[in-house]
């Protein structure tokens, strides 16, 4: 095909982006049916070894659901550990929340699982896919709007191709060069945040409970992982992230525990860290004509509470669904749906992560009484503990229908 060649989407769909949400899509759309181009910057590879040092994704029980429903979890359960307990506080106040899976009827809130794995996991489960054409490494250059769609310009190793698609979908990340080619803008937050991310080694088992820390300096958060190990999250001000990133481990160490806490005892051999900026990235609209975001092309929220993979999942089951059903992918009326059913998910997880950032972390004390006893609502009033359980578990809004399923 080349340019000049008569426009022929033929229900094609285009995914732009073969990251986790892009992925997920692309198997989601494939198991209902659907003709579907995955354009992928970097070659497929799993990583056969695992590593001490690797970035670890905390996964809502919704999300669960979803992979286990797009036939990835099983492929990928024996390497996660589950959330069983989850336990929220703020440095020197008295109130806390604690949530607990018993409590809600489930066996775990959550799971954590190394990113590497569940992209290893992917990577499996697209190689069983049959209507999926994947282009890896290739990169879109250009796209041309027709009545019918879009035609896209993609470079590969083996030279120009150019793909008609009915739908467009852009799955390509907080830089997102399609959102950029369709002309939406994004609002954004500097949060003046860095993040620093790796594997430590606590003196006491996590057994299988979760912590989230706030202070006047930002939040920090350890994850239960396998081995007796955690994921450390820890949030510096920017404006001392080189300073932090200049220690050598014991001066981080000394650092995290000052931060976090004794509960699990000494903490002991910090894996490599890994520092992040901290921005939200909020596209003003999710679709424009036969083209839709998804994932961080969406919207890139606070790392707070983990709800950056989750929400982007959650994007691409809506989207699998309703191109499920549907006659033409990139009809108007179904990304007008696909837009008004994400609303309600997108603005509460986005203003929750943005809201307990501002509220948890600002440094006035006359807030901590009032922190405090929103806490202690949270821990003892039954309403609210099950309003806080099922958003932690990633049930908002008018979730997939793929999330709701038992899990086997």
């Amino acid at each position: 095909m080349n340019d000049s060649a008569p426009f022929d989407a033929n229900n094609n769909i285009l995914i732009v982006g073969g990251g986790l949400v892009g992925a997920s899509l692309a198997i989601a759309l494939d198991a209902a049916g659907c003709r579907i181009t995955l354009v992928e910057a970097a070659a497929p590879r799993a990583d056969a070894q695992p590593s001490y040092d690797e970035r670890n994704l905390a996964l809502a029980r919704a999300t669960v659901n979803g992979l286990t429903a797009i036939g990835v979890w099983p492929l990928v359960a024996a390497q996660a550990t589950p959330i069983r307990h989850i336990h929220v506080s703020r440095a020197g106040e008295f109130g806390s929340a604690r949530l607990d899976a018993t409590r809600h009827g489930v066996d775990a809130l959550g799971w954590t699982l190394p990113a590497r794995e569940l992209g290893a996991g992917l990577l499996r489960r697209l190689d069983a896919c049959t209507q999926l054409v994947r282009l890896a490494p290739a990169s879109l250059v250009g796209l041309q709007q027709h009545p019918g769609g879009w035609r896209a310009q993609i470079n590969t190793p083996q030279g120009e191709q150019y793909i008609d698609a009915a739908l467009l979908v852009g799955a390509d990340g907080t830089e997102s060069f399609v959102r950029a080619q369709l002309g939406i803008e994004v609002e954004t937050h500097d949060y003046q945040q860095t993040l620093f991310v790796c594997t430590v080694t606590p003196e006491r088992d996590p057994a299988h409970r979760a912590w989230e820390r706030f202070s006047d300096e930002g939040p920090i958060a350890m994850l239960p992982l396998a081995e007796r190990r955690c994921g450390l999250v820890l949030t510096v001000p920017a404006e001392i992230a080189d300073e932090v990133a200049a220690l050598d481990d014991a001066g981080f160490l000394a650092l995290a525990q000052q931060r976090f806490g004794w509960q699990l005892g000494r903490l002991q051999r910090p894996g490599r860290r890994h520092p992040y900026a901290i921005r939200r990235v909020a596209a003003r609209q999710l679709i424009s004509t036969r083209a839709v975001l998804v994932g961080n092309a969406a919207q890139t929220v606070h790392p707070i509470g983990a709800q950056g993979f989750n929400l982007g999942l959650r994007d691409a089951l809506t989207l699998a669904e309703l191109v499920a059903d549907a006659h033409d992918p990139g009809a108007a009326a179904l990304l007008d749906q696909y837009a008004a059913r994400r609303a309600p998910d997108r603005a509460g997880t986005m203003a929750m992560s943005h809201d307990l950032v501002r509220f948890a972390c600002m440094p006035q004390p006359w807030l901590a009484p009032f922190r405090s006893l929103a806490l202690l609502a949270y821990d003892r009033v039954p309403p609210l503990q099950r309003a806080l359980a099922r958003r932690g578990m990633g049930f908002r809004g008018q979730p997939p229908r793929a999330v709701l399923e038992r899990l086997p």
